[in-house]
């Protein structure tokens, strides 16, 4: 097969031609004046090849160019003669992508931690020309229903990077878990972030694993895995969920809430959100602080997701701070609150992120990133007061669904969102006005893990749908030919060691035993995001 017609996400234009080139001990890599940094990416990111890709100030072999001309920040052209590789590109950004490209048209081994011995590092002739539609192309891993190590993360990381995601959410805090150290108030890792054991049935919280589950990142860890990822072009987004799904932060602090809280093993909405007075926000600013020490990322997600707000009409403490600041409606109090951790952000020099029921309650600024997730009207009206919308609706970019009508799938939280599903999304559709449409800046998958407990079935559930939400990402649209595209990429995920599920010949027949049908879901969230006056999950699914 054709290595050209084989590349995830699929490229602007891809040609084949004749003949080949050798990468070998011998070739040189050649940095053109002022891409010695891009140069230094390439080096690392062909490090499994083994080669010494020693540099050169001229000559024939691997040549690396920064070439403003080329066009948009990320796009990228790559020549393959039978004298040698040019990669140019206006950013470091762009070659990378030429790298992560050039990696896809060697042997699979290429993906390898090593090469077996005898591997030969042949390229096929030929070019490509390239450029995402998109600005942020990402996914989230739920790293606090089940916590996945640094490990886990890092090896994301490299997974993203190899399908030009360039956007790793992680949410590191909900009911069941806070999974980063603190160092000023360290019962958030003492306490929060240690559960006694974890509901391992489809609602039915009487079944439990009676196993104790815990865990988080040290600050280091976020530091580290901050680096990694910058290195290969990620950017990693943490999560604080905010002002509800707080039990475990209140577990640890109960004075910041409303009644007794602990560290949930089940699943489901809360009631546990935090008082939003001027004594929680100061404790959440320190916690922010240190966050935003750790990772130099430009972003930082608020959550303002279902959050239910009866407890604050109630708390002597809430209601007098609403009398104070004039608010007499608790919503506007969850907007004044978001827009607070918001605005410390900001002087922080990083964007606040937040679903969209955050928006919707007047929680955000004027450059907040509104990820709308509950259906299109959600994102339709987010562009009319922030200028960035993210399409995250939960179909079909909720990887925590099955993938077909299987009764032999594993449990999950229904579904299903099948691959044919992902290819088809459209992140800006036709029928949407031009000013919806320019709000949109990209796409990204959820893996919320409540019912993935540990590294193997994360990639089952995350691949290969991840990589056709990878190429709705880069091409802005429904993908073509994808199917015998990724036949020829599946071996390139065994290679990495991603653990992914092959699509199956047939699934009809078959029904599914267990969790919600996500037409129904679908249905229900689409209600919801009409109305502009549902700001937050008041209402259950």
């Amino acid at each position: 097969m054709d290595r050209y017609e084989t590349l995830i996400p699929r490229p602007v234009t891809a040609r084949g031609e004749a003949g080949t080139f050798e990468l070998t001990r011998d070739t040189a890599l050649v940095a053109a004046p002022g891409a010695e940094d891009a140069a230094d990416a390439v080096r690392l990111l062909l490090a499994p090849l083994r080669l010494p890709l020693r540099p050169a100030s001229d000559g024939t072999g691997l040549v690396v160019r920064l070439d403003p001309a080329v066009g948009g920040p990320e796009a990228y052209h790559l020549r393959v003669t039978p004298d040698g590789v040019e990669l140019s590109a206006s950013s470091v950004d762009g070659i990378r992508h030429a790298t992560q490209t050039l990696r896809q048209l060697l042997p699979d081994a290429a993906w390898r931690s090593a090469p077996p011995a005898g591997t030969r590092w042949l390229l096929p002739c030929g070019t490509v020309s390239d450029a995402p539609a998109l600005a942020w192309r990402g996914g989230m891993l739920d790293v606090s229903r089940h916590f996945f190590g640094k490990h886990t993360v890092m090896r994301y990381v490299d997974l993203f990077a190899m399908h030009r995601l360039n956007r790793l959410h992680l949410h590191l805090t909900d009911d069941q878990g806070w999974r980063i150290e603190s160092r000023r108030y360290p019962r958030l890792h003492e306490v929060a972030s240690h559960r006694p054991t974890t509901q391992a049935w489809y609602e039915r919280q009487d079944r439990t694993d009676g196993t104790p589950h815990g865990g988080y990142f040290t600050l280091d860890d976020l530091a580290e895995m901050s680096t990694y990822a910058a290195d290969r072009g990620v950017t990693l987004v943490p999560e604080i969920d905010l002002p509800g799904h707080a039990s475990a932060l209140l577990a640890a602090y109960p004075e910041l809430g409303v009644g007794a809280h602990t560290v949930r093993s089940g699943w489901g909405i809360s009631e546990a959100v935090v008082k939003p007075v001027p004594a929680t926000v100061r404790f959440l600013t320190d916690v922010l602080a240190e966050l935003t020490d750790a990772l130099p990322g430009s972003y930082v997600h608020l959550g303002g997701d279902e959050c239910l707000l009866r407890d604050w009409t109630t708390d002597p403490d809430v209601t007098g701070y609403m009398n104070t600041l004039g608010i007499t409606d608790p919503v506007d109090l969850f907007g004044h609150f978001l827009r607070e951790l918001a605005g410390y952000l900001s002087s922080r020099g990083r964007r606040a992120v937040m679903w969209d029921e955050g928006y919707v309650g007047g929680g955000a600024l004027p450059d907040t990133i509104v990820t709308a997730w509950r259906g299109d009207g959600g994102a339709r009206r987010g562009g009319g007061a922030a200028d960035d919308v993210g399409r995250w609706p939960v179909y079909p970019t909720y990887f925590d669904y099955d993938q077909s009508d299987g009764a032999d799938e594993p449990l999950s939280i229904g579904g299903p969102v099948t691959l044919p599903d992902v290819t088809a999304f459209d992140p800006a559709p036709a029928d949407w006005s031009d000013t919806e449409r320019a709000h949109v800046i990209g796409v990204q998958f959820q893996a919320w893990s409540e019912y993935i407990p540990d590294a193997r079935h994360l990639d089952y559930m995350v691949f290969p749908r991840a990589c056709a939400l990878a190429e709705v990402a880069w091409t802005g649209g429904a993908t073509a030919n994808f199917d015998a595209r990724l036949a020829g990429h599946l071996g390139r995920l065994s290679a990495a060691g991603c653990g992914d599920r092959p699509p199956p010949k047939s699934e009809r027949g078959r029904r599914r035993a267990d969790g919600t049908p996500i037409a129904r879901v679908r249905a229900h969230l689409e209600k919801l995001s009409a109305h502009a006056d549902v700001p937050t999950s008041l209402v259950s699914m």
